[in-house]
């Protein structure tokens, strides 16, 4: 899967006259087999995130439709996802081709299908340039997301490529702070937590690793978010999950006990340090881009919105606790990131 930069001048973004609504080709008339993705996507997005797909270049609905029921196939066995990856399909026919739709988020960049839609194009090589009928298309469509709430008027268009997260964004009317998107303890189906208050503003981050397989996909890492909390409340009888925020290879933070109450991750340090787990095992291989990414955009957060001490310590669970997380991998890249201490010299 190749990402691509749209280029938003030679769509026009931004200088709708009336909308036109494109022509859609459904699902069922493109012929698609059954899916099984069931995680909502919360409308409007704030990123659309648009590929080219080579080798699947067409030009008429019967071949397109031919080539997106290849791409389903693969997609579903091969990829192992719940569906086509991507929201919406393009064809040099300039017709739009239903993918998963507006309501469901796809599988098409880490980091980003939980908070973007994801556009692509069919093409024949790398390089090459959709048809004048294809970007007129992908115009009216964005045109018709923004016109009934799918898509944010402030949208931002990000520059990905080879699958690491390296923004180079549009800018909003109004910028916006760096904290990530947090999907919520409702969202993944949290029990009710019975912990004590956190001491603000925290003085430590404890960068932590679950151990076990790392999941890159929502519905996976929702899924070991809340089999992580049922084994900390009934086998460890915790108060709770015990890390404050859990980091996915999909790219997404999950919000554990969050900001305002204690975890269960380090003795001594429960009260006044945050736990940020990795969802896998970092021993050998670092986490990816997009969940790196995302760990430093939520301490950040912490650091702005006054959930972090200004003079924070950051550290690796093995700094403070006799234990292997969170992997050498990983250490070795939390090693280089800001007010970090060394191993040793971290006392609370």
């Amino acid at each position: 899967m190749l990402l691509w930069l749209l280029v938003s001048s030679a769509l026009g973004v931004g200088a709708w006259d009336v909308p036109t609504v494109p022509t859609v080709v459904s699902r069922r008339e493109w012929g698609a087999g059954a899916a099984g993705c069931s995680v909502w996507l919360h409308t409007p997005v704030d990123f659309l995130v648009t590929h080219h797909v080579p080798g699947l270049g067409c030009d008429s609905q019967a071949t397109c439709g031919q080539q997106l029921r290849a791409l389903q196939a693969h997609h579903m066995l091969h990829n192992g996802w719940c569906d086509v990856a991507y929201n919406f399909l393009v064809g040099d026919d300039g017709r739009v081709y239903e993918g998963i739709g507006w309501t469901v988020q796809g599988t098409h960049t880490p980091g980003y299908s939980n908070t973007s839609l994801g556009l692509a194009f069919f093409g024949s090589a790398n390089g090459s340039s959709p048809s004048p009928a294809a970007l007129s298309a992908a115009k009216d469509l964005i045109a018709y997301a923004i016109r009934e709430g799918h898509l944010s008027p402030t949208y931002i268009q990000p520059l990905l490529l080879k699958e690491e997260a390296c923004l180079v964004p549009r800018q909003r009317a109004t910028p916006s702070k760096d904290c990530p998107v947090i999907i919520s303890r409702a969202a993944w189906g949290a029990r009710e937590t019975y912990c004590s208050k956190m001491d603000l503003p925290a003085k430590y981050v404890v960068i932590i690793h679950t151990a076990g397989a790392p999941c890159n996909t929502s519905a996976d890492c929702r899924l070991r978010v809340r089999d992580t909390q049922g084994y900390h409340m009934d086998r460890m009888d915790f108060c709770d999950i015990g890390y404050h925020f859990l980091v996915g290879e999909d790219g997404g933070v999950y919000e554990g006990v969050g900001w305002r109450f204690q975890g269960s991750h380090t003795f001594g340090y429960n009260d006044i340090g945050l736990g940020v787990a990795f969802m896998g095992d970092f021993s050998e291989k670092p986490p990816n881009a997009a969940a790196l990414g995302a760990a430093q955009a939520l301490i950040q957060c912490g650091l702005d919105e006054g959930y972090l001490a200004p003079s924070y310590l950051l550290v690796g669970h093995s700094d403070v606790s006799n234990i292997l997380s969170p992997g050498k991998a990983l250490y070795n890249i939390i090693s280089t990131w800001p007010h970090f201490k060394q191993r040793g010299a971290a006392q609370p």
